[in-house]
C-alpha cells in the first residue's frame, strides 16, 4: 500500500521556500485550509515540521486533527526536547482522539539545543539516544508497568494512559550516516530518503535491508520514503521554464542567505552532504531530477526537485516504487495551490 503525504509549514513568518503571503499566515486557520486542501485532493496527510523557535509541532498537530476528519499528521519531534514517557503519553491520547490518525517522524539532526536545555553529545551519544528513546516509546505503547534502564533514559513501573490497543502510530526517521542507518535498521518503521538519484536509493535500500538482518530487527519489515519538492505543471517545457527561473532567482540572493541555510558553523549533515555533492554530476539526474537548487541555498528536501509534466514526475516517482519506496512526503509553493494541483494531477496516475 502506497502512502502519499504532503507538507504544511510550521512558521508564523510567511513566505516559507516562497510561499505566498496571506493574511493569518502561520494561524491555525491557515493551517487547517491547507490539511483540509489536503484532504480534499488525495492526499492522506502531511508532514509538520520541527525546530525550536517555530511553533510546537505537537500542539499544531493535535489542533489541525480535531479539525479534520481522516487527515494524518506526520509530527516531527526530537529527543531531548520530548522526553519518551512524556511523548508516548501525549502521542498515546493524541492516536485516541484522533482516532488512530497519528504518524510521527523521529528527527536527530541539528537544531538549537541549548535553547530548550538540551546538550550536544557526539554522533554516537545523539544516535545512540534516538535509538534507546525510540525503543523505550514502542514499549510504553505496547506493554504495562514498563521498567528501563538505559544509558539515556529511565522509568520505573511506567504505565501509559489511554492504552493505544493494536494502533500505535508508525515512526519514520531520517539520516544518512552509518550510525543513523543502524538506528533506522533496527527500530524505524520507515526510513525516510531525500531526493537522491535512483541509483543512490537502490544502494541504500540494499544496504538498510542487510542491516536489518544483520542486527537481528525485531519488528516487521523496514519500508522506505521520499521526501521531495516536485515541481509539476502542464508541460514538461512549462515545469523548465518555472523551476529554472526560480533557480535564477536564488543565485542572485546573497551569498550570506546561502551560508546561513546550511549552518557554516557545523557544516551540512551526511545526507543533506549527499544531496550537496549530487550538482558535481550534473543539473539533471536521471530522468527529471534538478540538482542546481542545491548551489544557491536549497536545503532539506528543497535541496533537488523532479520537474517535469504530471506523467514525467508521476513516471520518475514510480521509478522509486519499484525500488521499495511506499511512501512519497511531497511538496512545493505556493503551498495551497499546489496541494491541490498536484494532489490532482500525480496521485490518481500513481494509483493506477
Amino acid at each position: 500500500m502506497t502512502t502519499f503525504l504532503w507538507y504544511i509549514p510550521n512558521t508564523v513568518a510567511p513566505g516559507h521556500r516562497g510561499d505566498d503571503t496571506v493574511e493569518g499566515y502561520g494561524s491555525l486557520d491557515h493551517a487547517t485550509e491547507l490539511a483540509l486542501t489536503a484532504e480534499q485532493h488525495g492526499w492522506e496527510g502531511a508532514l509538520i515540521g520541527t525546530g525550536w523557535g517555530r511553533p510546537d509541532t505537537f500542539t499544531v498537530a493535535t489542533a489541525i486533527a480535531a479539525r479534520t476528519t481522516t487527515f494524518r499528521p506526520l509530527a516531527a519531534i526530537r529527543p531531548g526536547y520530548w522526553q519518551p514517557a512524556h511523548f508516548a503519553s501525549a502521542a498515546a491520547t493524541l492516536q485516541h482522539l484522533s482516532g488512530g490518525r497519528l504518524l510521527v517522524n523521529i528527527v536527530s539532526g541539528r537544531d538549537d539545543l541549548a535553547a530548550y536545555g538540551d546538550i550536544e553529545g557526539d554522533q554516537a551519544q545523539r544516535y545512540g539516544r534516538t535509538k534507546e528513546f525510540m525503543r523505550l516509546v514502542r514499549r510504553l505503547w505496547t506493554e504495562e508497568n514498563v521498567t528501563f534502564d538505559g544509558e539515556h533514559f529511565r522509568v520505573t513501573g511506567s504505565t501509559v494512559a489511554p492504552p493505544i490497543g493494536g494502533t500505535v502510530p508508525r515512526l519514520y526517521f531520517g539520516g544518512a550516516s552509518p550510525a543513523a542507518e543502524k538506528v533506522a535498521a533496527t527500530e524505524a518503521d520507515v526510513q525516510l530518503f531525500w531526493g537522491e538519484p535512483l541509483d543512490g536509493i537502490a544502494e541504500r535500500v540494499d544496504r538498510l535491508r542487510t542491516l536489518a538482518k544483520d542486527l537481528d530487527r525485531d519488528l516487521p519489515e523496514l519500508e522506505f520514503g521520499l521526501r521531495i519538492t516536485t515541481v509539476v505543471r502542464d508541460t514538461r517545457e512549462e515545469a523548465w521554464h518555472d523551476a529554472e527561473a526560480r533557480v535564477a532567482a536564488m543565485a542572485g540572493q546573497s551569498a550570506a542567505r546561502h551560508d546561513r541555510s546550511l549552518d557554516q558553523h557545523r557544516g551540512p549533515a551526511v545526507g543533506q552532504q549527499r544531496l550537496l555533492d549530487l550538482a558535481a554530476r550534473g543539473d539533471v539526474l536521471d530522468s527529471c531530477l534538478y540538482t542546481a537548487p542545491g548551489r544557491y541555498g536549497g536545503g532539506g528536501a528543497g535541496t533537488t526537485w523532479l520537474v517535469g509534466s504530471a506523467d514525467d514526475v508521476a513516471a520518475a516517482l514510480r521509478e522509486y516504487a519499484a525500488l521499495g519506496v511506499s511512501h512519497f512526503v511531497l511538496s512545493d509553493t505556493p503551498y495551497q495551490r499546489e496541494t491541490a494541483r498536484v494532489g490532482d494531477a500525480l496521485i490518481p496516475r500513481l494509483r493506477l
